[in-house]
Formats: C-alpha cells, structure tokens, sequence
C-alpha cells in the first residue's frame, strides 16, 4: 500500500469540500423550492407561518463623549470617570486627597 503525498491529500480534501458545498446548495435550492411551492398551493404568507422577514440591523449611533464627572483645580485636566484613572487623580489619591474633593 503506497502512502499519499500530503499535497494530494490536500487536493482531495479541496475537492471533497467543494463537493460537499454544491450538494448543500442543490439541496438546499431544492427544499426551498418544495417550501415555496406548498405555500403557492396553500396561500399561505410569512406572517401565516409565523416566520418573521430578516430584519435589518439597526445602525449604531457614534459614541459621543461623555461629559466630564471629576476636574482637578490646579491644571484644569478633567476625567469622565471611565478607563483609567489619570496620574494627576491617583498622585492626589496617594496624597491623602479623596474621589469627591475632584468631583464637578
């Protein structure tokens, strides 16, 4: 018994896969055939088989920017209270200073 080279493996494995993805399409072309002939037959809609259209995504607002929640008097450097705390909040933090004496 004669091994297989690991490039015809690789081109039957291409091949394989592309056999199988063309049954799947016939068959699947096939079942939605049979569906759409059944409701032709029957009259019958999508909102009568409870199926719903595929709905479009709504599009996502741009993240706007958040308004400012803690201000340092000194500098005038300002944080949202989001992400890392900034140096100049966790040296006064280290200082003795606490969160509120920062807040707006």
């Amino acid at each position: 018994m004669s091994k297989a080279s690991l490039s015809d493996l690789l081109a039957q494995k291409a091949a394989l896969e592309k056999q199988i993805a063309e049954t799947q399409r016939e068959q699947r072309s096939d079942a939605i055939a049979k569906v759409k002939a059944l409701m032709a037959e029957y009259g019958l809609t999508l909102a009568d088989i409870g199926s719903k259209a595929p709905a479009t995504p709504l599009p996502r607002k741009p993240a706007g920017k958040v308004a400012a929640k803690y201000h340092n008097p000194a500098t005038g450097d300002t944080w949202s209270g989001r992400g890392l705390k900034p140096k100049w909040l966790t040296a006064a933090l280290a200082a003795g200073r606490s969160l509120s004496d920062f807040a707006i």
